[in-house]
């Protein structure tokens, strides 16, 4: 389609990780493998949380939640991936190319509000122990996961409509292994400065008030894990929140590496790598954070296998 002499784009190839016959199979067979792993995972994981009743908690709530929308995460991504490792065509839509994006948006801003809401259930367990259960519950932990889709819903909304408003031409290769905005936005023909406001409003106001939210219900956690007297209280207490710690700094260190830099010092391949990291390796390593540490997991899953266990 052309516009005053520039061809206005309706799809787009992804180049993706390799251009060699080889390298394309080797790489296929490991991404098959990750997303295999990433899969069974995390729906063991919620699986686990459903059926055992010492499971019944709001922090395995909000886990399994977790491993819910890292399920859902990988999927946006990985067959794509897949699919450009072995196959010639590797066309994607414009269509196909917004559907993408919006799916991913909503997943990532869902999971920034979701590690914001683990966060204030793990402040209210550790500093107001006595009335946890009453300030923890289950209306409230329905209504924190609602309301955390509805905010991911919402700004996925307006990140892919900011993002797809713009007019992309001339060539149509996306040097990267699926639809992002940053590699959107170098093809883009139109001005982008009211595009990258609009894009730092949305993204800067989820991230940085989740990163707030979590700040200060670490800070509280902090003090209140230094009254504490006895050393193994402390380590009891600073354990259930390890693996909440390490999820957040996963995660929130590949986004903002990704998009709290301006496009002027947009860096193809750093950002394959950090954005490969948030997309196929966080997935897969979240349910090995929240099961290998975590004795009551443990004590599931042996409990789960004896029961499937055929009698001799």
């Amino acid at each position: 389609m052309e516009v005053d002499n520039r061809t206005i784009l309706t799809e787009f190839i992804l180049v993706g990780f390799s251009a060699d016959p080889h390298w394309q199979l080797v790489l296929f067979g490991i991404f098959l493998t990750i997303y295999l792993l990433t899969l069974s995972g995390n729906m063991m994981l919620v699986v686990l949380i459903r059926i055992d009743s010492k499971l019944h908690t709001p922090m395995y709530f909000f886990i399994s939640n977790l491993s819910f929308l890292d399920f859902w995460y990988t999927s946006v991504y990985t067959p794509k991936i897949l699919a450009t490792c072995i196959s010639e065509d590797k066309r994607i839509s414009l269509a196909g190319c917004g559907a993408q994006l919006f799916f991913s948006c909503v997943v990532a801003y869902t999971e920034c509000y979701l590690l914001a809401a683990m966060a204030y259930d793990r402040h209210s367990a550790i500093c107001s122990p006595l009335i946890y259960s009453s300030i923890m519950s289950s209306s409230l932990c329905t209504g924190l996961v609602v309301g955390c889709y509805i905010g991911g819903f919402l700004n996925a909304i307006a990140h892919t409509a900011n993002t797809f408003r713009l007019t992309f031409c001339g060539k149509n290769i996306i040097d990267h292994f699926f639809c992002d905005a940053p590699p959107l936005v170098k093809m883009s023909c139109t001005d982008t400065r009211v595009y990258e406001k609009v894009l730092l409003g949305v993204v800067g106001f989820t991230v940085l008030s989740s990163i707030l939210a979590i700040l200060i219900s670490y800070f509280n956690i902090l003090l209140a894990i230094l009254r504490i007297r006895s050393a193994s209280g402390r380590r009891k207490a600073f354990s259930t929140c390890a693996s909440h710690l390490v999820s957040v700094m996963l995660f929130y260190g590949s986004l903002l590496f990704m998009y709290s830099r301006p496009s002027s010092t947009y860096s193809l391949e750093k950002d394959k790598v950090a954005a490969l990291f948030y997309t196929v390796v966080n997935p897969l390593l979240n349910p090995l954070i929240y099961s290998l540490r975590n004795k009551d997991v443990k004590d599931a899953f042996k409990k789960a296998t004896q029961t499937i266990r055929p009698h001799t």
